[in-house]
């Protein structure tokens, strides 16, 4: 059964939504159970920060590597080690 919703008022500004939706409940604004669920493949994954230690040598190989490539070392870690992944 769906619930008679109120008309979700014009705004002038950004910050005017934000204040309007901070006191207000948007289920008396939306029928959300004719919501759908939808997929976004194209966001990007979570990413986790993580502390690797490596030999200096073995850093400055690759960043030598990834400076010849014009991309930052880290991103060819991970490319590096996606191959690797799905290579097995």
């Amino acid at each position: 059964m769906s619930k008679p919703t109120k008309t979700v008022p014009n705004f002038a500004s950004e910050a005017q939504e934000r204040a309007f939706w901070e006191k207000n409940d948007s289920a008396d604004y939306q029928d959300w159970s004719k919501a759908k669920r939808v997929v976004l493949p194209n966001l990007k994954p979570t990413t986790k920060t993580i502390s690797l230690r490596l030999p200096q040598h073995l850093l400055d190989s690759i960043k030598a590597a990834a400076n010849a490539r014009d991309v930052p070392y880290q991103s060819l870690i991970k490319v590096w080690l996606q191959e690797k992944l799905h290579s097995h």
